[in-house]
């Protein structure tokens, strides 16, 4: 078997096609005799339309077509739900009746003959409405929190309620306790890349180009709309942009995109503006929180309460896992959880980098910190003093577990000994110092999967599989596994994704990509070389004919017998003889009864230093450090990259990042760049991200737990933490802003 592949850090196999450009996103895929569609959005928060004049709009240089619901033909919309869906409700049926739900709805589309033309024409369409003053925040006297009914099932990932002991008595007969509120504002995805669909029919197939981090699933959700056979569906995605979950659902556009080119009987290219996709494209909800717990006077918790709302639209229901970690985070006897919905009339939800986990940890790790200085005791030892056993929500052991190894890793390298522990002691200067620390965890899923390996005579391996690669270096990473798995120099793997029409694999998020993926990938590379041997010992012309398959072994691409120390016999050789390729397919998913055994999850421990200007309020994060604990390491460089991409996120989302609505209109008034904050080169600090030795041979057959998700988790409240510290207020809102620390 090759060795250092796995674990060793490799460049980017596809680095070369991404700085050349010769990489092809979305909108790269021009079609002969293309036009172009630009959507036309609604300028109410709720109501009716009541005229669309499209007469002068249609007399414009280059219109083909302007498509509304009174022209446009009555859609399937054929029941579809993949996990990425809202388990109860129903999708938003695009142009196919009067009703606007929420500001930014699609309401119309022109196609022209260029871009210009149509979004000319798109500007000069008038829609009149009836209006109604929609609800979209939490402090609205009409706005009511519900029971999301998918948490009462038993099933449920999120669940509505959970309990153990008596938090509320035991809270009550505390003497030693915190009890507070934290509200985190609502979030957009904004990655590099717009959301984009080339959208061409060739008699009843339609091919989309298109922008998704779930091919096989935009496949089965557009031929559920157009009601057509899934196999008359092809989606085509080799690269994303950026995309944080914003591409995990199949909006509107690619069902525009599709219908426009159905309707004109030409491919159409719809890409949308950057204020558009803050309308139809998803968000991080806004979330209300309450955290109270109370300790003894030696730091042992005694009652943990943990309350939590989130938004949805009203047309769906979506859920996250606001609360889900509580349960497992500390060693608590009486704890209780409660998770509700808020539905707004707005655009549905969507899982964000993080989703739930991120929003949660933050209250609770604030709501610890709190703790520590109200009894007296250092944050991470108050942490340590109150780690479970196993987990104590599920009553099952944990997998692995590494948080205190993390501490301590991360202590040691972050110079936690340095902090000077009273609120507003430490300065450089005029300016105040702060050092916060927080938890950060994300679970390790594994979901069914599949992947294709195809030997060839040259001596290469092709690898495909329906994944996606949105900037985390799923090529790489997977060629790894591959090469590893098969004793095979990375540069005779050619690993292809981003076809509907590969082997079908999970949705591009969740933290699950490798372990869901590159099992699947591994599986059928072990498939592979067993019929590649098996045609060996049955070749008379073969140096291994007559052996046993448990008589052979493969090493540095060559089979041998056991024990042997000849060279062998070379993939190549045997492929060559059998007279063509050698193909093997397997599918892989995560044993149960193993699942049923453990509770499964990544460990973290962040650590972030803040200097603020006592004077004019200004938050400046001078470094930060994540140690993570998440099994095998499958490429450190790569691993390292997400990580610092996800602590980035959370500062964004700890100091910057707001979408502000409107509240007569639902309108996002930030819809834009130049308002919309997110952190750039100037805004980061020196980022160090450590990972500690874990072995966990119950996760899946790679031993990885991902990494994408916890790297976000702990950002915020690390920096919050931080913030406190260094000004002695406590801000429970995100993002913090000046003006919450100038009274400090």
């Amino acid at each position: 078997m090759t060795v250092n592949v796995i674990g060793n850090p490799l460049p980017r196999v596809d680095g070369h096609a991404k700085v050349t450009g010769s990489a092809r996103y979305a909108a790269d895929f021009n079609q002969p005799g293309q036009a172009y569609a630009v959507i036309v959005s609604a300028t109410v928060g709720l109501g009716r339309i009541t005229g669309i004049d499209a007469k002068a709009v249609q007399q414009m240089p280059g219109v083909i077509a302007v498509i509304s619901h009174l022209n446009a033909p009555r859609l399937a919309y054929r029941p579809h739900k993949a996990g990425v869906d809202p388990a109860v409700g129903e999708r938003l049926h695009v142009l196919q009746d009067d009703r606007v739900r929420f500001y930014g709805e699609p309401v119309a589309v022109v196609v022209a003959e260029t871009f210009d033309q149509a979004e000319r024409a798109a500007a000069a369409l008038r829609v009149t409405y009836t209006a109604e003053r929609p609800i979209v925040d939490p402090s609205d006297p009409k706005s009511q929190p519900i029971v999301a009914e998918a948490t009462l099932r038993p099933e449920a990932f999120v669940h509505a309620d959970t309990s153990r002991g008596e938090a509320d008595r035991v809270l009550a007969g505390a003497t030693i306790k915190v009890d507070t509120t934290y509200d985190i504002a609502r979030e957009n995805h904004n990655p590099m890349e717009p959301h984009a669909t080339v959208a061409a029919w060739k008699g009843d197939r339609l091919t989309l180009w298109s922008k998704s981090q779930y091919v096989v699933n935009e496949r089965a959700e557009i031929a559920a709309v157009f009601g057509v056979p899934v196999e008359n569906v092809q989606v085509i995605c080799p690269f994303i942009g950026g995309a944080f979950g914003t591409s995990l659902r199949t909006w509107p556009h690619v069902t525009l995109a599709a219908l426009a080119a159905m309707q004109t009987k030409r491919p159409v290219k719809l890409v949308l503006t950057r204020k558009q996709m803050f309308f139809t494209t998803g968000h991080r909800p806004r979330t209300v929180q309450r955290v109270a717990l109370s300790v003894t006077p030696d730091g042992k918790l005694t009652s943990l309460i943990h309350e939590g709302a989130g938004e949805t639209s009203r047309y769906e229901q979506f859920i996250e896992a606001l609360t889900s970690a509580t349960g497992h985070m500390y060693s608590c006897p009486n704890a209780r959880t409660r998770y509700r919905l808020l539905p707004f009339d707005t655009g549905t939800s969507v899982f964000m980098r993080g989703p739930g986990e991120a929003s949660g940890i933050f209250a609770l790790e604030c709501a610890l910190d709190d703790l520590s200085y109200a009894v007296g005791i250092d944050p991470i030892e108050l942490r340590r003093r109150n780690e479970p056993r196993i987990d104590e929500g599920e009553n099952k052991p944990f997998s692995s577990r590494s948080l205190m190894k993390c501490y301590e890793a991360g202590a040691e390298r972050f110079g936690w000994s340095r902090r000077n522990p009273k609120p507003r002691s430490m300065r450089d200067g005029r300016l105040l110092i702060g050092m916060g620390v927080a938890s950060a965890t994300y679970p390790a899923w594994q979901s069914p999967a599949s992947a294709r390996v195809r030997l060839l005579a040259s001596g290469v391996a092709e690898v495909e599989a329906a994944a996606s690669d949105m900037g985390p270096g799923t090529y790489t990473s997977m060629t790894q596994v591959a090469a590893e798995t098969l004793g095979l120099p990375m540069d005779q793997v050619r690993f292809s994704l981003g076809r509907s029409d590969f082997p079908p694999t999970p949705s591009h998020g969740g933290s699950w990509t490798m372990a869901s993926v590159g099992s699947a990938i591994r599986a059928a590379c072990i498939a592979v070389q067993e019929m590649v041997a098996a045609r060996a010992i049955a070749d008379q012309r073969s140096p291994l004919f007559g052996a046993s398959l448990d008589g052979v072994e493969w090493n540095e691409g060559r089979l041998r017998r056991r024990g042997d120390t000849s060279a062998g016999q070379p993939y190549r050789d045997i492929v060559a003889r059998a007279g063509r390729p050698i193909e093997a397919d397997a599918s892989t998913q995560r044993d149960p009864e193993v699942a049923g055994r453990y509770s499964m999850h990544a460990f973290g421990a962040v650590f972030a230093e803040v200097a603020i200007d006592p004077d004019v309020g200004t938050i400046r994060v001078r470094r930060a450090l994540g140690t993570y604990g998440a099994g095998r390491i499958v490429n450190p460089r790569l691993a390292k990259s997400q990580c610092t991409g996800g602590m980035i996120g959370g500062i964004g989302m700890a100091l910057m990042e707001r979408t502000a609505l409107d509240l007569r209109d639902g309108r996002p008034v930030n819809a834009h760049m130049a308002d919309y904050l997110m952190p750039v080169n100037l805004d980061i600090p020196e980022l160090d991200a450590h990972f500690v030795d874990e072995v966990d041979p119950h996760v899946n057959p790679l031993g990885v737990k991902g990494l994408g998700e916890i790297a976000l988790v702990g950002m915020a409240p690390a920096i919050a933490n931080a913030v406190f510290h260094a000004t002695g207020k406590r801000v429970r809102n995100l993002p913090i802003r000046i003006e919450d620390v100038l009274t400090a």
